[in-house]
This record gives C-alpha cells, sequence and structure tokens, in this order.
C-alpha cells in the first residue's frame, strides 16, 4: 500500500509537469504566431495561465524554453528520416522519395518554421536552437539526396531542400506539391549541364 506521501509526491510531480507542458505549448502557438523573438515572458504566463514566478521555475531563460518548444514540435512531428532514401540508386528516384516527404513537413510545420526561421536571422537564442535542430538534419539530407550528383547539381539542389523555396513555389504561386517537386527535379536534372 502506497503511504500518503509518495501519493502527494507523485501527484505534485504530475501537477509539474502538465504545468510545463501546458507552458510550452502556449510558447509553441505563441511562436507559430508572432515568432519566439517577439515572444515575452509575460505574454508567454497569460497565455499558459500562470504567475510569471511560476513560468521562471519552469524556464529561467530563454534558451531553456526555446529548447522544450523545439522538443515538443520534433516529438509531434519528427522531420522526414534521409535513412530510407540511402538505399535508392537513381538520383531521381532519391529525389522522388524525399522532397515530396520534406515538402509535406513543411506544409504541416509551415507557421511555426516561417517565424522561426525569420527570427533566427536576428534572434541569438532561435538561431542557436533553429541551428541545433534543423543543420544536422539538412546536412543528412543533402548528402543522401545529393550522392553522385555534380557540384552545380547539389546547388540547386541546395535550393530545392529551402523552406524558402517550398513557400514561393506552392504558398506564394501555388503550385501543388507534386508540381513543386517535379519542377526542382527538373532544375537539378538542368543543373548537370550549366557551365560553371
Amino acid at each position: 500500500m502506497k503511504s500518503p506521501r509518495t501519493y502527494t509526491l507523485k501527484k505534485r510531480a504530475e501537477t509539474l509537469a502538465e504545468t510545463r507542458r501546458r507552458i510550452v505549448e502556449a510558447a509553441v502557438a505563441l511562436h507559430s504566431s508572432v515568432g519566439p523573438a517577439r515572444t515575452t515572458f509575460s505574454m508567454l504566463a497569460e497565455r499558459a495561465g500562470v504567475q510569471r514566478n511560476t513560468l521562471y521555475a519552469h524556464f529561467p531563460d530563454e534558451k531553456s524554453l526555446l529548447t522544450a518548444c523545439s522538443g515538443l514540435v520534433e516529438e509531434r512531428d519528427p522531420m522526414p528520416d534521409a535513412a530510407p532514401w540511402r538505399r535508392i540508386q537513381d538520383w531521381r528516384e532519391r529525389l522522388l522519395a524525399g522532397l515530396p516527404a520534406i515538402y509535406s513537413w513543411y506544409e504541416r510545420n509551415a507557421d511555426v518554421l516561417a517565424c522561426v526561421l525569420r527570427d533566427a536571422e536576428h534572434h541569438q537564442p532561435t538561431q542557436e536552437i533553429a541551428a541545433q535542430r534543423f543543420v544536422p538534419v539538412f546536412a543528412a539530407y543533402a548528402e543522401v539526396l545529393g550522392a553522385k550528383l555534380n557540384a552545380r547539381q547539389r546547388a540547386v539542389l541546395g535550393l530545392a531542400l529551402s523552406y524558402h523555396t517550398w513557400r514561393t513555389l506552392v504558398r506564394q504561386n501555388g503550385l501543388k506539391q507534386a508540381a513543386a517537386v517535379s519542377a526542382m527535379i527538373c532544375a537539378v536534372d538542368c543543373a548537370k549541364d550549366v557551365k560553371p
């Protein structure tokens, strides 16, 4: 039989975890609308329904909050894994497997990505967290999808992998996802014949 103290400690731990989760979810919502750089702890405390001292007890600084937020986004919708594409021999087939997965991830996460990537240009904590989360993953994408491509093709592949390219083609110019993928594969193919 559990002692009353054990039950009380367990209940307190559950309450703390729930408060922390509520704060992180509120932060992700704010980061998806106003962006991390414009999200203040006052705004966050109000949205999460907690006092500022409670907020600071869970997240003593902005970096710890950003780390938790990026972790929740990753937990909810992990970035596509490049490993399965490695087994595909033909580069076009690799791109036909990889780009739709990446572009679909962009579609599902467009709001938060737009704000985070914008703020990473000038907000040091966002820049650091974005580098930790994105740089290794995109290095894997470039390595796997760029295998057997020449330098010019890899440069165009870098353009194809960019969130901003996806947004320009799909969100701003109305291309369907498949058409955007096809356009980028054509661009990579054409780059093989471009003079340096």
